[in-house]
């Protein structure tokens, strides 16, 4: 049976869209791991932190690491980053991991009390363990 080129044309966006939603059903598990270098009010922070959260909504698992500056944005005392904690606190409600570089909390006199609740400090146990994980997506601000 021979079908006319617009039913053909209708089946195939059928088997398109199945496959599509195949692999987005198989894809919600595969987590991002955020490398944070932006430590100020900036742009980039917003872009890391929204977009993070927008990944955590559809059923991502998220970590944010904080590298460089980035550790900046979890510490209290940076009236700069008030924005960014409050995203940060929010993310790690919505489950999302948080993960602060020693080495960078050391350079920046970032102390480990003033970190905001829930921030983890990084271990290569802890943060190889998130960063490896199969199948994570990478992505720095």
């Amino acid at each position: 049976m021979k079908l006319s080129k617009p039913l053909f044309l209708l089946r195939m966006l059928g088997v398109l869209a199945l496959g599509s939603a195949a692999a987005m059903a198989g894809a919600e598990s595969e987590p991002l791991f955020v490398n944070l270098l932006s430590g100020t009010a900036s742009h980039r922070t917003d872009m890391a932190l929204t977009f993070s959260e927008n990944v955590l909504k559809r059923g991502h698992p998220v970590t944010i690491f904080l590298n460089d500056e980035g550790v900046k944005v979890a510490a209290k005392s940076n009236a700069e980053a008030a924005k960014g904690r409050e995203a940060l606190e929010k993310l790690m409600k919505g489950g999302a991991t948080v993960i602060a570089c020693p080495y960078c909390m050391k350079h920046y006199g970032v102390k480990e009390a003033d970190l905001v609740e829930g921030v983890k400090v990084g271990s290569p146990e802890l943060t190889q363990g998130e960063l490896f994980k199969p199948n994570t997506r990478t992505l720095t601000w």
